[in-house]
């Protein structure tokens, strides 16, 4: 039986190996790809008194859970047919301090959730922003999200950081950055 010839670092090479262009180190030893795709979030939190200055800032790394990685890679398919529109434009901010991590489907202790502004920058960040206005998210705040729902929903993607203390006349600014990194 003839096999087909496939590619070994652009040469073809009749051994049906994917060699080089395909990430093996042998034949048979498969590896992974030598700069992958990634995803990387990124937090800034501005709390502003009823005078409008600037009173505390935050600023910090988050984990795109595995929820959220999942509700991406289902998007794409979705994408190709029209059935779906990404609507990972909500923002919920909570007082649980426990540590972010890719196994969270929530907030630990969700305060307050607002619809976002969304925007694209530079064709590779994900950006979204919530104000949240005198009265709204009052307390130690010290957790981030980003959810598909108004209420319930999928978390995309979560972070946690040092207190900070959003009184009932403070306004909270959140803003957060998903970055695509190309392999």
């Amino acid at each position: 039986m003839k096999k087909n010839p496939t590619f070994n670092g652009g040469a073809v090479n009749p051994g049906n190996k994917f060699n080089v262009a395909f990430g093996h180190r042998s034949p048979n030893q498969l590896v992974g790809p030598k700069n992958p795709c990634t995803l990387k979030g990124k937090w800034k939190a501005e709390l502003y008194g009823p005078d409008g200055n600037l009173k505390d800032y935050r600023e910090g790394f988050n984990v795109v859970t595995e929820t959220g990685a999942a509700a991406l890679a289902s998007h794409l398919v979705d994408a190709v047919s029209g059935a779906i529109a990404f609507n990972f434009k909500y923002m919920a901010i909570g007082t649980d301090a426990t540590a972010e991590a890719s196994s969270n489907t929530a907030l630990g202790t969700e305060d307050a959730r607002h619809t976002s502004t969304v925007s694209l920058i530079s064709n590779v960040i994900y950006q979204v922003v919530a104000t949240f206005a005198t009265g709204s998210g009052v307390g130690a705040i010290v957790e981030y999200g980003i959810l598909n729902s108004n209420t319930g929903g999928t978390i995309l993607t979560r972070d946690t950081e040092s207190a900070i203390n959003k009184g009932a006349n403070d306004t909270l600014k959140v803003t957060a950055q998903l970055t695509v990194n190309a392999g």
